[in-house]
């Protein structure tokens, strides 16, 4: 089966060919499996939505609407589909969590394909897409595995711009938040950070770039001795909170100029290594702490921000230490992409009980949960 996936739910414009063999199982989840990306193409608004320091809704829609057809038509040419009507079997789209003018872009034009063509749409959760990430191949490469029960329950942890989040996934690929941000996301923290020192947009990448900076170079000599506070690490809770970072970082920043310290390079490189310890810290001992108490048998990582080299390094010596498998995303799939929507769509049709194929039922829900 051949799935065209469709991805607008905040700032990239994505479309992806995805040819997958996928054999579900209830109760036991997935049987075999084999993935192939025939093609995955992204258009990103980065620079456009950089100046203003964050994704403006209604701009990002209006970018959605000029870039979606040239999108879809490069992604159908670099995927080898001569025949839509012929060669595509199942159109799978996000139709939420997300921006809602960015979401009703993509959601038209997958109905509106979908119409024309007759063929079946689904409605996929954006963060169900970040979660089989972890399955997609290297791009025109096929994978084949099996999953058996035994393999689950599994803790993904969700870690983007707008969501972290702490999600088990049982044997019939069911999910359960056990823990969840009470404010702002990891991903937005960074950004906001990054904003305050004046580091650019996206901000994460400039935050862990600048921290590993700083590190190379003063290991085990700390200037200012920073130390920002780990909000919610003593909670018995499985929740996070990152506003109050955000806002201590701030505060140091303030207390630093008035002291008379220069904002140099060194300075800055400092703040956001004390940031990104402290922020990554929490998520570590949450998901080992979820880990044992629920007894998962794996650990995910998935989301934006698990493009960060500290996080994934920890998560994956915190798995090992618990002595459970753990996975993450390959980095072309960290950020939103539509192969990730395109899969988690072909196995949304497979495993459903009561499949409905008509185009007009699926509808824009921007706050979806799982």
């Amino acid at each position: 089966m051949k799935v065209l996936g469709i991805e607008t739910s905040c700032d990239e414009t994505a479309i992806a060919v995805l040819e997958a063999h996928l054999e579900v199982e209830p109760p036991s989840g997935l049987g075999r499996a084999r993935v192939k990306i025939l093609s995955n193409v992204i258009s990103s608004q980065v620079q456009l939505h950089a100046k203003f320091g964050g994704v403006v809704p209604l701009l990002a829609a209006r970018e959605h609407a000029n870039n979606i057809r040239h999108v879809f038509e490069r992604a159908l040419r670099e995927a080898g589909i001569l025949n839509f009507k012929k060669d595509i079997d199942l159109i799978a789209v996000t139709h939420g969590p997300g921006l809602g003018p960015a979401l009703l872009v993509g959601i038209a034009f997958a109905k509106t394909i979908a119409m024309l063509h007759d063929k079946i749409l689904v409605g996929v959760n954006h963060m169900e897409g970040h979660i089989f990430s972890n399955w997609l191949p290297p791009i025109a490469e096929a994978i084949s595995y099996k999953l058996k029960a035994k393999s689950f329950p599994v803790l993904n942890l969700i870690v983007s711009g707008g969501h972290t989040e702490l999600v088990i996934i049982d044997k019939n690929l069911g999910y359960r938040v056990v823990g969840e941000t009470m404010d702002d996301a990891v991903g937005e923290a960074f950004d906001k950070v990054a904003r305050l020192l004046n580091l650019g947009y996206p901000g994460g990448p400039a935050i862990s770039q600048r921290a590993e900076k700083w590190k190379y170079r003063n290991i085990d000599i700390p200037k200012l001795d920073i130390i920002l506070p780990r909000p919610m690490e003593k909670s018995k809770d499985y929740n996070f909170s990152y506003s109050g970072l955000k806002t201590a970082v701030l505060y140091k920043i303030r207390g630093l100029k008035e002291a008379g310290v220069e904002m140099n390079e060194e300075v800055v490189n400092e703040i956001c290594h004390a940031f990104q310890e402290a922020a990554i810290n929490v998520l570590i001992q949450k998901t080992v702490r979820a880990a044992k108490e629920f007894s998962v048998k794996a650990i995910w990582l998935s989301g934006g921000v698990s493009a960060n080299s500290l996080l994934r390094d920890r998560l994956a010596n915190a798995a090992a230490e618990l002595k459970i498998p753990y996975s993450q995303p390959l980095l072309e799939y960290t950020g939103d992409n539509a192969a990730m929507i395109a899969l988690a769509g072909h196995i949304s049709w497979n495993k459903a009980s009561k499949k409905t194929a008509d185009w007009r039922s699926i509808q824009m829900q921007a706050n979806l949960r799982f």
